[in-house]
This record gives C-alpha cells, structure tokens and sequence, in this order.
C-alpha cells in the first residue's frame, strides 16, 4: 500500500513538472502610443432615413459601434443634442458595438442622432447621422381605404403594412417620386381582409405597361378557382391583351355568378410603344361597373353587384395566381400611385386625381411648409404660421412674412400652371400673392420674366392682376372688375393660373375672368418661388406682404384646361 501511494504522488509530480513545460511566463506588454481618435460607425438608421408609422410618438432602435487603437474610454449617445445614454467599463477595449439602444420618443420631424467617444488619451470622435419621422399619412380623398405610392418602398400608408414581394420588383422613377418597377415572374400580395367588402369599390392607379410582353395581369382581388376569369364568382381583375402595337384592357367583376364584362375594345386600347403613363380608374357600384383611363369613361357595365366570396389576397402587377386562366401573368412595365376606395368614384373625381397627381410641386400646409412631392422644406421669412384651411391647415400670413423655395426645376418649359386657394386679409390694400421674378427691373411691368399675381384696390373691393414676362417686358391679364372681389366678405377663392406657349389666363373659382395672347413665358434670371408676398423681387409698386390664408398649393409643368381646374375645386 505505500508503494502504491509513493508511486502515484511520483507521477503527479511528473505531471506537474510536465504542464509547466514550454509555457512562457505572463508578462506585461506595452500598449503602444495612442495614435488615433476612435472611429464610429452608425449602422442604424442610416443617414436620410424615413420612419413611417401610423402612431404620432414613434420608437427607433439605434446600432453602433466604436473601435480605438488602445483603448475606449466613454461613448455618449444624444438626440437633439439631449443625452440619451452613455457607456463606460467596456470589456474589449478597443472594440464596444450596441445594436439594441431603443429611443422611445421619436416625434415627427428631422431629428439628430449624434454619437461621441472618447478614448484614454482624451482623443474624442463625433459622428452625426439625420433621420425623419414623417407624419402618418391622413387619406386625402373620401372613401380612401389605401394608398401605395412606392416611394422607397412597397409599404401601404394608411395602416403602414408593408406588402409581399414576390419575385424581384423594384423602384424607378415614376410620376410622382418612384414608382413600382416589375420584372419576370414578380409582383406584390397584400392581404384583402379589409378591402374586400361591401358593394362599392373602386381602384385608381397610373401604368406604364411593358410592350415586350403581348398579355399581362395588371390588379385583382379573385378566388383561386375556377380557373378561367369569366367564370370567377367573385372578386375583380384588369387584364391586358393583344398585339406589339395595340394593347387593350379588360375589367371584370364577379357578380356572384360569373364575370360581368367591361370590354370596351378601341375606347381601351393603347400603343404600347408610345413608352407612355396612362392613367387608370374602376369604379364598381351597386348596379355598375366603369373603367376610365386618363380620366375619361371608355367602358361601363350594368350589373347586378359586386361579390367577395373566397377572395385571395390584392394582387399588384401580375395576374398570378388566381387570374392567370389566360396566361396573363406578370406586368413588368411601371405602376404609380394606387390607391383604393370603398366607395364608387365619379368620373370628376377621378379626373381630379388625374389632375393633382400630375403637379410638379405641392404645398398642403398641413403641420408643416414642406413640399409634398420632394420632401424639402421652405424657407420662412418672419412669422408665418399654420391655421384651419379648407383642407386640414392652411398657411396663415403675418406682417412682413413669407415664404421662399427655389425655383430651380419649377421654372423651366414653355407651359405653367398654379392653384391654390386663397382669403386676403383686408387689413391691406394691395398686397403680392405669388411670384417667381428676377430682381430688377424694379417695376413688375418691365420684367421680362417669370410671373407674379398681385391684387391692389379699395377696403370693399380689392382686384387680381397677373403679370408674366415674355422675354422683353411683362404680359397683363387685367380683367377688372371679373377678377374683383370684396375682401370683408372673408371667404375662400380658388385661383387658378394657365400659361401655354400663346396664352395666359387666370381663373377664379373655376371660371376664366381674364386671359392675354402672348408670345410665351421667359425664365432668365428668375430668383425663388415667394408665397404670400411680393418681397423681395415684385414688390416695385408696394404689393408686399399678404397677411390672409393660403392653402393647398400645386404647381404644374403644362397650361391647365378650365375643366382640369374646375376638377380640383370640390
């Protein structure tokens, strides 16, 4: 027994003298010189980014990192400049990453998030990123249930939902901002629970289809069998057929039965090499069912309702699955600005969205002086401010206040067009309304360029003249007493404002009151888009500011009809 214990006590030193072979000591090693700042880099969000969502107070999770040469001593995190956490004590000096920092308080508006480390040597780095909450998007139309404008993503606005990608779809530019771009075998799902129902419904949408392609699924909301369209009970599609040059569009709608035809033929058909925006509406009643494109009726149907029974999901650009019995499958041209109503549409309501959709500027007023269509904000001068307008707010005038935007991109072409509704304060005689004008000369009868609408006259009665450069002085509509109105009354105006290559005219509530031949408008040497006075370029003969409301401003690139403008006034 005690060999057995010597032995074993033997070997454990053995083993121990073993292990200890070949190990270097631990010694200290020298950091080094401290050379460089920390650097950071700020994965989420990214600089530019939007968030969307429906609630007014918003979280957003916040992910970083930071890396040093030696060693990080503290990181701060502020928004707005307010610290919202800081960090120290890191267990990898020199690499600290955080990629679940959650800010809870998230308003709508541009907002700061700014990063600094710091490391032991009191070298200190700052990275700054800007991101904006933009204000849930409030339905603009009556009966508007959804609305998806593909601008920089497939999400629906209303409920902020996000569709399903099927495919490879992407984004090009569109009518207005991006548009939905297919490709083979692609297409968009979204659920039709709170879509399909009840006995009205219509569709609205502009399409630029891909002539590559002889027959194409354009929407539908159908049942997966049977098979063949016209055989489908319930739901509706939009399908298009034909040849390289004439392609035509078919509607149908199940009607509890069967598919109830709208097949127009010639009224539907279009060129697809044109490589043109067209711009559709269906509008499905208790009793009717219409197809317009660009506004106007090309075919209707009576029939006897609308049926949902068994309906799948709201397809976009393809007629897979459930409406592909003819071989019409995917669209891979564009799509832009769907929006869907649980309600019938009018025709002069359907024309209205043609019209608006077609601006190239738009100011609603509504919380805020940013443009609609780019995103970028005005700039203000004085105090304007924001009150009930005839749509949501309105901007509302002060003394010696304003607002500026560049002209750069509005101020081009040989065709222009402005709306916008109007009360004047009558506190003032005379007072500039909107210009976009050089400086000089000063008096706005000798400008040979841009525009400006003015008003000037009495307490009870105060008129409107518009003045447009035609590359050597200035065009006048100056309709007088047409163009009058009696500012006590303290009601809203619609003014509209026509240019072509030949004419210029200025209507008031939907009716023309003046109109001048003319050899055309100039552009050279204009300065900004002013709202709401004549400072600082037309204000020669004292029509500076005005102190009344203004609201839903759009600009246009082309000379609206009288009925394009007698369509926005509802």
């Amino acid at each position: 027994m005690k060999y057995t214990v010597k032995s074993i006590v033997f070997l454990l030193g053995l083993l121990v003298v073993s292990c200890n072979e070949g190990i270097d000591p631990i010694t200290a090693v020298d950091a080094g010189v401290d050379e460089t700042a920390p650097s950071i880099v700020i994965n989420k969000p990214i600089d530019g980014f939007q968030l969307k969502v429906p609630e007014a107070v918003a979280a957003i999770t916040i992910d970083f990192e930071v890396r040093d040469d030696i060693e990080i001593s503290t990181v701060s995190v502020a928004m707005d400049g307010t610290e919202i956490a800081s960090y120290t004590g890191f267990l990898d000096y020199r690499y600290f990453i955080k990629d679940d920092l959650v800010y809870d308080n998230v308003t709508t508006g541009v907002h700061t998030l700014t990063i600094t480390a710091t490391d032991i040597d009191g070298k200190t780095t700052t990275s700054s990123i800007d991101f904006e909450k933009t204000p849930p998007y409030v339905p603009i139309y009556d009966g508007e249930m959804f609305y998806m404008p593909f601008d920089g993503d497939f999400n629906e606005q209303v409920t902020i939902t996000a569709a399903t990608e099927v495919g490879s779809p992407s984004l090009a530019g569109g009518v207005s901002g991006n548009a939905y771009q297919g490709a083979a075998d692609s297409y968009l799902r979204f659920p039709s629970a709170d879509l399909a129902q009840g006995n009205e419904f219509s569709a609205t949408f502009w399409l630029k289809i891909d002539p590559s392609d002889t027959r194409a699924g354009i929407i539908n909301i159908a049942p997966a069998e049977p098979a063949s369209p016209s055989d489908k009970p319930s739901g509706f599609g939009l399908i298009r057929e034909g040849s390289a040059d004439a392609q035509k569009f078919i509607l149908l709608v199940g009607n509890g039965t069967n598919a109830t035809w709208v097949n127009p033929g010639v009224p539907a058909t279009i060129d697809p090499t044109l490589d043109e925006w067209v711009h559709f509406g269906i509008s499905i009643s208790a009793t009717n069912a219409a197809l317009y494109m660009n506004g106007e009726l090309v075919g209707e149907t009576a029939f006897t309702g609308i049926d949902w029974t068994g309906v799948g999901d709201l397809v976009i650009m393809s007629g897979d699955p459930n409406f592909n019995g003819w071989d019409h499958k995917t669209e891979k041209g564009q799509m832009d600005e769907l929006r869907l109503f649980n309600k019938a549409l009018s025709q002069q309501e359907i024309q209205k969205q043609v019209t608006e959709s077609s601006s190239t500027f738009y100011l609603p007023f509504d919380g805020s002086y940013t443009e609609a269509l780019s995103g970028e904000n005005a700039t203000e001068v004085g105090f304007p401010s924001l009150v009930g307008g005839v749509s949501g707010n309105a901007y509302q005038g002060a003394a010696d206040s304003y607002l500026r935007f560049p002209s750069t991109g509005l101020a081009q072409g040989n065709e222009f067009s402005a709306t916008f509704w109007l009360k004047v304060d009558p506190s003032d005689t005379r007072a500039g309304i909107i210009n976009i004008a050089p400086a000089e000369p000063a008096s706005p009868s000798d400008k040979p360029s841009g525009f400006g609408l003015i008003r000037e006259g009495s307490a009870d009665a105060q008129k409107f003249i518009l003045l447009v450069g035609n590359g050597t002085n200035a065009t006048w509509v100056n309709p007088g007493a047409p163009a009058t109105i009696d500012p006590t009354l303290d009601e809203w105006v619609h003014f509209g404002i026509s240019i072509s290559a030949t004419n210029a005219a200025l209507y008031m509530n939907g009716e023309l009151v003046g109109e001048t031949a003319f050899t055309g408008i100039d552009w050279t040497g204009v300065g900004d888009l002013v709202i709401m006075s004549g400072d600082p370029n037309f204000s020669g003969w004292d029509h500076k500011t005005e102190k009344g409301q203004m609201d839903e401003l759009r600009l246009y690139s082309k000379a609206l009809t009288q009925e394009e403008i007698q369509n926005l006034i509802q």
